[in-house]
């Protein structure tokens, strides 16, 4: 099954994907903490100032933190964190990290996760 759409009387397709580009940048950077945001967004599809606004977005909203390590940035993960519809609002974004990385899903009791490597 693809991911496309028809709709419209003519037929008319658009492309639909079931993670936003929000996740899609989360399970990125879950993959690859120390990742430069041009190649985070090389992955994802967008352009490099749409993933700085993403990051900034999931930075605002608790779900990972930016560390300034020389001159690149490296990002923990907030496995704790919840999903922001209220279809899922009791659920935590480590359960998504886990089913599309390697990281364990978190209870949330321990804090944050270094993105990549199961730290805490």
């Amino acid at each position: 099954m693809s991911g496309m759409a028809t709709t419209g009387a003519q037929g008319s397709t658009r492309n639909w994907t079931f993670l936003t580009n929000h996740g899609h940048v989360l399970l990125a950077i879950a993959r690859n903490p120390t990742a430069r945001l041009r190649d985070v967004a090389d992955e994802v599809g967008v352009t490099e100032r749409a993933a700085q606004a993403i990051v900034a977005d999931l930075e605002a909203g608790g779900y990972l933190q930016r560390t300034r390590v020389g001159r690149r940035n490296e990002y923990t993960l907030n496995p704790a964190g919840r999903f922001r519809h209220p279809a899922e609002a009791d659920r935590q974004v480590g359960a998504l990290l886990a089913l599309f990385t390697d990281e364990p899903a978190d209870d949330g009791a321990t804090g944050g996760t270094r993105a990549g490597d199961g730290r805490r």
